[in-house]
């Protein structure tokens, strides 16, 4: 992996992937895994996604959005936005992050940029909201069965009093009709040509439903 600066983000350097990064083994298992060998996991966190690289230009162009405040990272990936948060004066981050290989990603990044980052290595969306201000979720609306365990998450954080930003470059499965845009930037997305082409993206206040 080379530690490199977030594409359009220059502020913030992550480990991600080259060509010769090897990681498509995590992708391909090796033909004497095994019937009984573990679901292999894309590396999302070894990318810059557009939701994430909105959210991460949001916080550092308005720091008082996450200053002095307990903040979520949700789905962290590789942990950029969580890294925002810090840089620009979070009291605390908590990056929640399912897949082993994204909570080694996020430890390595935070040292890499000089902060701290409380990780949880679960899947917290199934439980109360965990004790924060402020949750952070870039990318989190990227499949139907992805969203319909995120949204009652969401929820049960507005009726905590927690206040939700969502980033997002306008995935199928976002739910617009609770979102109210608050900026967009273009960010260049994973998938697009080595980060040349750029699309909109936003930044979005998550709502509740009766709005």
């Amino acid at each position: 992996m080379r530690l490199v600066p977030v594409p359009a983000l220059p502020e913030i350097r992550f480990y991600t992937a080259h060509p010769s990064s090897g990681l498509r083994r995590l992708v391909d298992p090796e033909d004497d895994a095994g019937e009984d060998a573990p679901e292999p996991q894309p590396p999302y966190w070894a990318y810059a996604w557009a939701g994430g690289a909105v959210l991460v230009r949001y916080i550092l162009d308005h720091p008082m959005t996450v200053a002095g405040r307990r903040v979520l990272d949700l789905g962290a990936g590789s942990g950029i936005v969580g890294i925002a948060a810090a840089k620009a004066g979070a009291r605390e981050v908590i990056a929640a992050e399912i897949d082993r290989n994204g909570v080694a990603a996020i430890g390595l990044n935070a040292v890499a940029n000089g902060v701290e980052i409380t990780i949880v290595h679960k899947d917290i969306t199934t439980g109360p909201p965990p004790l924060v201000d402020l949750v952070l979720a870039g990318d989190v609306f990227y499949s139907p069965q992805v969203a319909l365990r995120i949204t009652p998450f969401l929820d049960r954080c507005l009726v905590a009093g927690i206040d939700v930003l969502v980033g997002d470059p306008g995935r199928h499965d976002l739910p617009l009709s609770r979102l109210r845009l608050l900026a967009e930037y273009q960010v260049p997305d994973f998938g697009d040509a080595k980060g040349a082409e750029t699309r909109p993206s936003g930044v979005f206040r998550y709502e509740p439903e009766d709005r």
